[in-house]
């Protein structure tokens, strides 16, 4: 184990300059009155009479008014989206230390068809209350979250509700997108059932301008180019629950979504290293389709002595094709193809997790388990150039094949994670959760690359809540953290960040990135409902971080890889407020800003220097506002986000990239006619925000410091504007 001491002295010059309306957010509410929300020291409720002024439609649209959960995006402050098992986030875990949400205190047997995607799905007056529970307990569903949302639904002999939205989507560009969803929900005695079928199309039309010049700086070429994603989202989802008895009862979730998503792109490249100069026009027809699929269940009983049993299991499945052809404009008029690269591959993942609580001593119980997750990524790359030397082949194209090292190959994981929860409400307001994760996983790699790998890791964790006052709560939490692999990073794919590589290397020989995280948070909620206050100090000593070294197989062909690069710190403030603005005669004005601040240290396998881990955010800051008028049955609100730009750099094995972006705003407004539809409009980016990188491309290694060329590239996508109708009857 490594032991640092924390850099405090640098934390604190983080932080001499917080964002002027953050600091009003923490000293304005003290002059609110008080009156104490409903619940005890650690749970918040808010029945449903709570939201009845603001006319609310969905459970979504009640979270929406709690403060410290607001959000005004119009798909709903949660995703429904789970962890994508081919990018790390594989199995279910113990706890995300986030915000978790139950449903009549049960979490959701899936991964992509989640808790979170439901509340738009599920009408208002379904609900019963809200409950924000802040402590820990082993009568959760969940456990290691930062916070607990359970929504409880009123128990209803028979009822039914069909909800439904439609939405248009005008871009920039003026193409029309249309989008709409549909809903139906009820229960019949001890069965329950909700229904969804929903097509989201997204639209993007990215334009890009790069200039660079050489290594003598001297002009090397302007670059213009558009790119379009037209993407077709369609999604069935299914969740099903029927209780046996009052302590026995299952659930049952399905998902179903097919997604088309071919991407253009118009590129025109302006050489000016000649006189005159010369053009080059080029063309990309790039299609992509995915189709994605998952099942769950899980069953609970809970014994006569109180104690309970849970079975849950999950299969699904991710396929994925996605194909790259460029053509070059030539003399005559006709568009070349010049490549032809190829990815095919699925995920597919199996997840088993049995559990038993009980109770050992008065205001103790454990729960004890094991998790089984298996894992498999079948990947397969083919890459054609347009070459005289070789022969032409249809598989690629109509291009000449060419060798890619780990192309094609299986990577499977087999993980168990035998699990040990204690719980102990030591009084009142005070309470300890310790954790014990044994994690034992096979990873094993078949194809152009053969390999097997065992890794076993210990996983504890302690989490510490003490309620100083009904208001005013303290936590602290030591854990070590083990990172997933993601599966990608053991093949060769598609490089779509850099025109001037086709394809990025794999790497059989990653290891985990593990952390020992410690954390103390303090959480403050206002009198009188009027908001909630936090602000948490994070501190972790990570182990074999992640980032790229060099896999080159000859200086000829420089080549890099995600690997591990050796041992790293960060570390961090995280502030965040929700104010009602009673103080100024405004209680339906929810102002939430928030602000982290954060760095951390590495040492750069290319250079040997000190330096941020790779693509890290310095900073960053959001604020949103939500002002609800009940009389005129009209809200409005704003999202601003920026980060704390000049620390986001990205070191290769040949050149270094930075980035900055300007702030992005989207601002919304909704009325609620007499009949109940809502009509909504979203003008998502009205700011028009541009992102920035600079690229430094060098001859051979960097760390030879021979300077190649240096290009300077700003995008942006431009405005967005929608229209959506939302009803339910």
């Amino acid at each position: 184990m490594h032991y640092h001491v924390l850099p405090w002295n640098q934390l604190v010059r983080l932080t001499t300059k917080l964002p002027l309306t953050l600091v009003l957010a923490f000293a304005l509410p003290l002059a609110a009155s008080a009156q104490d929300t409903t619940g005890d020291d650690s749970t918040v409720i808010y029945p449903a009479g709570y939201f009845g002024q603001w006319g609310p439609r969905t459970a979504q649209d009640m979270l929406d008014r709690i403060p410290g959960q607001a959000s005004t995006s119009s798909s709903g402050g949660f995703s429904g989206s789970g962890g994508n098992p081919s990018a790390g986030g594989r199995g279910l875990g113990s706890g995300s230390g986030g915000t978790d949400i139950l449903i009549d205190g049960k979490r959701t047997a899936g991964k992509n068809n989640q808790a979170g995607g439901l509340l738009s799905r599920i009408a208002a007056d379904q609900v019963q209350e809200i409950q924000i529970i802040r402590g820990t307990s082993g009568e959760l569903d969940v456990r290691g979250s930062g916070q607990v949302i359970n929504i409880v639904l009123f128990e209803a002999l028979a009822s039914q509700s069909i909800s439904w939205d439609a939405t248009a989507t005008m871009a920039q560009d003026r193409e029309f997108i249309p989008a709409g969803s549909v809903a139906v929900s009820g229960q019949s005695g001890e069965f329950d059932y909700l229904f969804s079928l929903r097509s989201n199309p997204r639209y993007s039309h990215n334009v890009t301008h790069e200039r660079s010049i050489l290594g003598d700086f001297t002009r090397n070429d302007i670059i213009h180019e558009h790119r379009i994603n037209d993407r077709d989202n369609n999604e069935l989802s299914i969740n099903l629950g029927y209780d046996f008895s009052s302590n026995s009862s299952v659930r049952m979730n399905a998902l179903y979504a097919v997604q088309d998503s071919p991407t253009t792109v118009n590129r025109i490249t302006n050489n000016l290293r000649t006189t005159p100069n010369s053009i080059v026009s080029e063309k990309e027809d790039n299609p992509s389709d995915r189709d994605n699929w998952e099942l769950g269940g899980d069953y609970e009983l809970t014994l006569t002595n109180g104690a309970r049993f849970k079975l849950l299991g999950i299969a699904n499945k991710n396929s994925q094709n996605s194909t790259r052809e460029r053509y070059q404009l030539q003399d005559d008029a006709v568009f070349q193809k010049n490549l032809f690269l190829n990815t095919d591959s699925f995920t597919e993942e199996r997840i088993a997790r049995g559990s038993y609580t009980m109770d050992i001593f008065s205001e103790q119980n454990i729960e004890f388990g094991l998790e089984r997750a298996e894992t498999i990524l079948d990947s397969r790359l083919s890459l054609g150039l347009l070459s005289t030397t070789g022969t032409t082949s249809d598989a690629v194209g109509g291009l000449v094949p060419q060798s890619v090292s780990n192309a094609n190959s299986r990577v499977k994981e087999i993980r168990y994670e035998p699990f040990l929860i204690h719980n102990w409400t030591i009084s009142p307001k005070m309470s300890l959760e310790s954790t014990l994760v044994y994690e034992t996983s096979e990873i094993s790699q078949t194809g152009d690359v053969t390999r097997k790998r065992n890794f076993d890791f210990i996983k504890p964790k302690v989490d510490f809540r003490y309620d100083m006052t009904p208001t005013l709560q303290l936590r602290g939490t030591i854990e070590r953290l083990v990172n997933q692999l993601n599966f990608s990073d053991f093949v060769a794919a598609n490089d779509d960040q850099d025109n001037d590589r086709n394809t990025v290397a794999g790497n059989a020989g990653l290891r985990q990135q593990t952390q020992w995280r410690y954390g103390f948070k303090t959480e403050y909620r206002l009198p009188d409902d009027a908001g909630v206050m936090s602000a948490e100090l994070f501190y972790a000593d990570h182990q074999d971080v992640i980032d790229r070294i060099d896999v080159s197989s000859s200086d000829d062909n420089l080549q890099s890889a995600n690997g591990n690069i050796g041992d790293g710190t960060e570390y961090g403030l995280d502030l965040k407020a929700s104010v009602r603005m009673g103080m100024i005669g405004l209680p339906n004005l929810l102002v939430s800003p928030s602000f982290i601040v954060q760095d951390s240290q590495v040492t750069d396998p290319f250079l040997g220097i000190e330096r941020r881990f790779q693509s890290y955010i310095r900073g960053q800051w959001r604020l949103t506002l939500r002002h609800d008028i009940p009389e005129w049955r009209f809200n409005w609100g704003l999202q601003n986000f920026d980060r704390v730009d000049g620390g986001l750099f990205r070191y290769d094995v040949d050149d270094i990239e930075f980035e900055i972006g300007d702030p992005r705003y989207n601002l919304f407004a909704e009325y609620i006619d007499s009949r109940g539809l809502t009509y909504r409009v979203d003008v998502q980016n009205f700011s028009n925000n541009v992102r920035c990188r600079r690229r430094t491309r060098f001859v051979g290694r960097i760390s030879d410091n021979i300077l190649e060329e240096i290009e300077g590239q700003c995008s942006g996508s431009g405005i967005d504007f929608s229209l959506r109708v939302r009803g339910a009857f």
